[in-house]
């Protein structure tokens, strides 16, 4: 049996002050029942419900959302101190204040009901006062802490977002605008802390400097919008040509584009060159009586302490003038990559 004088908590937290405390006695004598409801009456912050079968307390406390629970010990079928274990438990009710009503003042009763997860014991029934007194103190202690658990989860999210902010904004300041691969900012971080870990795992490191041919007249003929179309269908080709996590490829400036290629050989960096030159041909892109290529300069080091990434870098440069001057739409290995 269950009873009821007033509406139950709403769902949404709301200042302390705002609350009615929310009272939930179990117990299967209905005499006590009435005795604690006249002893609640005439206070509108108190609102009284009341369950007698304790098999449907913890259903009766998910329904009601009580700010307080008065619980019998000792019930047909039922162990009170079993049922305040089974509040701990639930999810919705595991905060929820739990007030022991037990006919004696024993202390080993009372400190069994607090190892059970009880947070207040009476002697039942407690002088009206006092009953009062205690269920507004724990229903103020429980309603702060939810107002605290929605803060800490508002503080929770807002940190998630700004962290989910930064990261975007990290990641967007080291990433070209228009054709999305790595900026020159990123390409310089990236070649100097790889430059390091080959150093270390004494592993090869290859560089393709790549130019798009002839991207002046394209611009002057089509205009720049189509120039940016390109570059950006350019991109695409080298970015999927550089597949390993490891490998980067990023804008240089203008129509230049570079890979960095870490653990790569002079055979393997070549392949993904020729690899890059055969895909940009098979776009297809019409640039007069002819279509859009690519030239690469590529280049390959072992490096070591005494040496420096800017050397690899103006070896694939001068690899890379060598391939142009020699009619582009090629690519050109190195003759002076500072190998080990």
């Amino acid at each position: 049996m269950t009873g009821e004088t007033k509406s139950s908590l709403p769902d949404v937290p709301l200042p302390a002050d705002s609350y009615l405390s929310m009272v939930l006695l179990v117990d299967d004598q209905v005499m006590v029942c009435e005795a604690v409801r006249r002893a609640l009456a005439h206070h509108g912050d108190l609102d009284f419900h009341y369950c007698t079968d304790p098999l449907e307390a913890i259903a009766v406390a998910q329904r009601v959302k009580p700010t307080v629970i008065l619980q019998d010990l000792v019930m047909p079928g039922v162990d009170g101190l079993d049922l305040v274990r089974q509040y701990r438990k639930h999810p919705a009710l595991h905060a929820v204040p739990v007030i022991v009503l037990s006919t004696k003042e024993d202390p080993s009763t009372k400190s069994e009901a607090f190892q059970a997860g009880a947070n207040d014991y009476l002697v039942k029934l407690p002088d009206k006062l006092e009953l009062i007194a205690r269920v507004r103190y724990h229903t103020r202690a429980y309603l702060d802490h939810l107002q605290r658990d929605e803060a800490y989860r508002a503080l929770r999210e807002s940190q998630r977002e700004l962290m989910r902010a930064n990261l975007e904004l990290e990641r967007l300041t080291r990433i070209d605008g228009l054709t999305g691969l790595g900026n020159r900012r990123y390409f310089d971080e990236y070649l100097a802390a790889e430059w390091k870990r080959c150093q270390r795992t004494e592993s090869p490191l290859s560089v393709l400097m790549i130019d798009v041919d002839h991207f002046k007249r394209y611009n002057d003929a089509y205009g720049h919008l189509a120039g940016d179309d390109v570059l950006k269908q350019v991109a695409r080709v080298i970015q999927e040509g550089s597949t390993r996590s490891t490998d980067l490829a990023a804008r240089f400036g203008g129509e230049e584009f570079v890979v960095i290629l870490t653990g790569v050989p002079q055979e393997g960096a070549s392949h993904v060159a020729e690899r890059l030159v055969q895909g940009v041909r098979e776009l297809n892109i019409a640039h007069g009586t002819e279509r859009v290529t690519i030239s690469v300069g590529v280049a390959t080091a072992w490096p070591d302490a005494e040496g420096d990434p800017a050397r690899l870098v103006n070896a694939a440069d001068l690899a890379l003038f060598r391939a142009k001057n020699e009619g582009r739409n090629r690519l050109i290995y190195a003759e002076l990559s500072p190998d080990r």
